[in-house]
């Protein structure tokens, strides 16, 4: 019989102290997977670089096709009905819309006033699709004329402005008689146009602004505004001004007399990334 020698204290000692240490150093790696607790503090936050307690933003599922509706939007109009939606009549009444549903786009009937929404919003992400009739007539802001109204208040400016001119600060895609766009992307007539915005809502203190509105825009994937800030609510010919509101406030579609379309309407509110 064979038996094997006892290994001295030392190297059984040597050999858990080695054990150990491979073990703390493969915990330590994994911990640094998912952050770290010993680096500098970010300035002007409460987290350190890459800190491992930091809380993830939550997962969106992005959609299959461009322009489609991420997981967190809110659908608007899914070319179905205007279930969302209430009109907007002459001397602040509301009612049910009578713009025509059809071939999974809405279209601006005239006379039968402008539509918005039921629910309310304040900063938000927009994408709104929209077209100018092939057989569009008229000229100037009598071409194809209807608006993106944010809050009711903010237009971006829907026009046939792919060769007829009007004044620049009237065009499609400009902020209405405050800001043109960088340049002049508009699809010909009969072609869909696409905005997608992102807008920040004004704040107030009372009657005086704290913070001013701002928007983002993008018209056919060409950046038109780059968080451009808007002076007040639209007005023709005078200089807008603002005016306390709530909040949200409902997105609004103008009708403005001539037959547009809109369709694949949708909004992400923009709540900030909460770090607790």
């Amino acid at each position: 019989m064979i038996f094997s020698r006892p290994k001295p204290l030392h190297f059984i000692l040597l050999t858990a102290l080695t054990a150990t240490a491979c073990f703390s150093q493969e915990a330590a790696h994994k911990n640094r997977d998912l952050g770290y607790d010993d680096t500098p503090l970010i300035p002007g936050q409460k987290w350190r670089v890459h800190d491992n307690t930091r809380k993830h933003p939550p997962k969106v599922t992005a959609a299959t096709q461009p322009g489609g509706a991420p997981s967190d939007a809110i659908v608007l109009f899914d070319g179905k009905d205007l279930s969302q939606w209430v009109a907007k009549l002459r001397g602040g009444k509301e009612g049910p819309p009578e713009w025509k549903v059809e071939n999974g786009y809405v279209e601006v009937v005239p006379g039968k006033g402008g539509i918005a929404t039921k629910e309310k919003f304040g900063d938000a992400q927009y994408h709104i699709e929209w077209q100018e009739l092939a057989d569009v007539s008229g000229t100037s802001q009598s071409r194809g004329n209807s608006g993106v109204e944010i809050m009711g208040r903010y237009e971006i400016q829907v026009l046939d402005s792919y060769q007829d001119l009007t004044y620049a600060d009237g065009q499609a895609a400009s902020i209405y008689g405050q800001w043109p766009p960088m340049v002049n992307a508009t699809r010909k007539a009969g072609e869909w146009n696409v905005y997608d915005i992102v807008f920040e809502a004004p704040k107030f203190d009372g009657d005086k602004v704290v913070k001013p509105a701002y928007i983002t825009l993008f018209h056919n994937g060409v950046l038109m505004h780059n968080r451009q800030e808007v002076i007040g609510r639209a007005i023709h010919a005078k200089v807008a001004t603002y005016a306390p509101h709530a909040p949200e406030e409902a997105l609004s579609l103008q009708n403005h007399g001539n037959a547009v379309r809109f369709r694949n309407i949708w909004v992400r509110r923009l709540r900030g990334y909460d770090p607790q």
